[in-house]
């Protein structure tokens, strides 16, 4: 410390003055004890020499205040305002939209539930025209079945008619045959 106090009396010394705050030895140290009227009268000279200071500075914070800040602070509220309605149109929008998109799944699940109905009406009628047609060719089959039935049942009656007519024809020639030992004549049947 000392040789701090040395160096800066040796460079004012040369200049032939001292700053206020710097004290040569311990005397001058105890009478420079500041009385509170120099401190008062200081403080005063600061706050004049710091006066056009704090007006550049508020001049300053004024100018950038109208140049600066109110058109910036002016811009983010437009800005502000505009993403709010840009928001609230997009929520408009999507409403909208879920509407429509309400109303086009009601008409898909009504025209889906038409066509199903459509559908099951053909299937139905195809059922139903399969069942007729199975109805008519079982009916004609039965009928066919029937006629041929009495076909043949005529046959066998025409037949067991005939047979039963050849009946004495053959038992006579049967028996001829037995008792004569030879093959039967033609004569008595019949064709």
């Amino acid at each position: 410390m000392q040789y701090l106090e040395a160096l800066l009396t040796l460079k004012f010394s040369r200049c032939g003055k001292l700053p206020a705050g710097l004290i040569r030895n311990r005397q001058e140290r105890r009478r420079s004890i500041y009385s509170p009227m120099e401190i008062l009268h200081q403080l005063g000279e600061l706050f004049l020499r710091a006066v056009p200071t704090v007006v550049i500075f508020l001049l300053f914070y004024v100018f950038l205040r109208w140049a600066f800040f109110t058109p910036l602070q002016k811009a983010m509220a437009e800005r502000k305002a505009s993403i709010e309605g840009a928001k609230a149109e997009a929520a408009a929008v999507e409403m909208a939209a879920r509407q429509e998109m309400d109303t086009y799944k009601a008409a898909l699940r009504k025209a889906r539930a038409g066509v199903y109905a459509e559908q099951e009406a053909a299937r139905q009628s195809a059922l139903d025209e399969r069942a007729l047609l199975l109805k008519a060719m079982r009916a004609r089959s039965q009928e066919e079945v029937t006629v041929a039935k009495k076909k043949i049942a005529d046959e066998m009656a025409s037949a067991r008619t005939e047979i039963e007519r050849q009946i004495p024809v053959l038992a006579s020639d049967i028996a001829r045959t037995i008792l004569q030992g030879g093959p039967p004549s033609r004569q008595g049947m019949r064709p």
